[in-house]
């Protein structure tokens, strides 16, 4: 039974039912770093979205998202907008991120006021380099 099967709109799931979907190390350890670096909390919310339906987990800090990670089974996603006043700086980062977050960022056109960045967290590079850009966000 497949992510949207089991949770359709009326029936959320806990943090612990999404973690144990997505079933990678690296959901517990990236939410332990938004919380204890960024003091925020998740919301589980749904999402009709035509880009990405369904549940989603989103981070705030100051009423400004943080950053929005979309669960699926074995896997999650995590979409990070770099707005337009920071893209100069994340450019000059650019060379120390993992080699795929480089290219879907420079695969990725500005619009909407930003880079909307769909990211595909399968390793501990992309994950450090997703929590870079996430910090950037709010420098």
């Amino acid at each position: 039974m497949g992510w949207k099967t089991r949770y359709p709109i009326d029936r959320q799931p806990s943090l612990e039912e999404i973690a144990a979907a997505v079933a990678t190390p690296l959901w517990g350890k990236f939410l332990i770093h938004l919380e204890e670096t960024y003091r925020v909390t998740p919301k589980v919310e749904y999402s009709k979205c035509a880009m990405a339906p369904g549940w989603n987990v989103k981070y705030k800090k100051s009423g400004k998202a943080l950053c929005t990670l979309y669960p699926v089974e074995g896997s999650f996603s995590c979409m990070v907008v770099i707005g337009d006043k920071k893209q100069n700086e994340a450019e000059l980062l650019l060379p120390s991120l993992d080699p795929y977050v480089q290219q879907l960022y420079q695969n990725t056109k500005s619009g909407m006021g930003g880079r909307w960045l769909m990211v595909d967290v399968t390793t501990p590079a992309i994950l450090a380099s997703l929590e870079r850009l996430i910090a950037l966000r709010q420098s």
